[in-house]
């Protein structure tokens, strides 16, 4: 039996598999909210306390977070997670743990073509991919193709510094900047980013607040209201705060697409792209992702796409811990 895991800053998903042939069976599986846990293997030991789990030879877990000697402190929850904890905590002889990106990129090639869902065609080509996901947080991760081999690399490119592009991407910044100080790309692209970008241009008088709206945001998660009504085109704000976005969604994955040549592909996964799969097709993702000046012509052959598994990274997970 091996143990998969995909632990979030919104929710922990684990998983018991049989090792198979071609790609481990599920036997069982949970979801839980995170923030309702000290720790991980608080979650795991619930997890396996629950039902069967027969004797487990190895686990991987992605987690939301930088994951250095194996050990990780997650910058969305108040997680310290190691390896060997873990490991006494299953038990199990082999425990690995990835960051959450790195084990979604593992995760692609476990999806069926009706789970990816094209943004652009491009050209289809052998070459590096790259991996995108704005959900609690904002993930990335490059996968490094050699001749016949695959090395995925973990990044913490949602770090990075915000780059605003126009007028209204700077006062963006600005905005930003005086509550946070510093701001990266994960202060926009996420769910909390959208519902700073939705403040941003309420604040500054660029569309006006619905009562009816505000209403709703305080009884509920303000990111899934802000969602829906702006893929609906039901709320002018919401829909104005969705469409800046898209476009620094678009522009952001076109700059990991340049630093990783990812002339193979670019995959969008997370929770929120699905979500907004209609506001990702209306076009301003593509033509942010496509305006790179003088390689303008070469992002358009990049072939983009959305997974529509919101288990991508615990089926990733799932088949690093059968390769343990």
């Amino acid at each position: 039996m091996i143990l998969a895991g995909d632990a979030g800053g919104t929710k922990t998903m684990l998983a018991l598999f049989e090792p198979g042939g071609r790609a481990p069976v599920l036997v069982r599986e949970a979801t839980v909210p995170s923030r309702e846990f000290d720790s991980l293997e608080a979650i795991v030991e619930r997890f396996l306390a629950a039902g069967p789990r027969g004797d487990i030879t190895a686990a991987c877990v992605g987690i939301a977070g930088p994951v250095v000697d194996g050990r990780a402190v997650t910058p969305n929850l108040p997680w310290v997670v190691d390896e060997r904890r873990l490991a006494a905590a299953i038990p199990a002889p082999r425990v690995r743990l990835l960051n959450d990106l790195e084990a979604t990129a593992h995760g692609i090639w476990a999806l069926g073509e009706d789970e990816l869902v094209s943004l652009q065609p491009g050209a289809l080509r052998s070459g590096n991919l790259a991996v995108i996901a704005a959900g609690t947080g904002l993930g990335e991760a490059i996968v490094v193709i050699d001749g016949g081999r695959r090395t995925v690399i973990a990044t913490e490119g949602g770090h990075a510094d915000f780059g605003p592009r126009g007028e209204l991407e700077e006062d963006l910044l600005r905005y930003l900047r005086k509550e946070l100080g510093r701001v990266s790309y994960e202060r926009v692209l996420s769910g909390p980013g959208l519902v700073n970008v939705y403040r941003f241009l309420r604040d500054t008088g660029v569309a006006g607040e619905s009562s009816q709206t505000a209403e709703r945001m305080a009884a509920g998660d303000p990111a899934a209201v802000i969602t829906e009504l702006g893929v609906d085109g039901a709320d002018r704000l919401c829909a104005m705060a969705l469409a800046l976005f898209v476009s620094v969604y678009g522009a952001e994955a076109g700059n990991l697409a340049l630093k990783a040549l990812a002339v193979g592909g670019v995959i969008l996964a997370g929770g929120i792209a699905p979500r907004i799969l209609p506001a990702l097709r209306a076009g301003s993702f593509v033509a942010a992702f496509r305006d790179k000046g003088r390689l303008a012509s070469l992002m358009e052959t990049i072939p983009v796409f959305v997974t529509l598994n919101p288990k991508t990274a615990l089926l990733g997970a799932a088949r690093v811990a059968a390769s343990l």
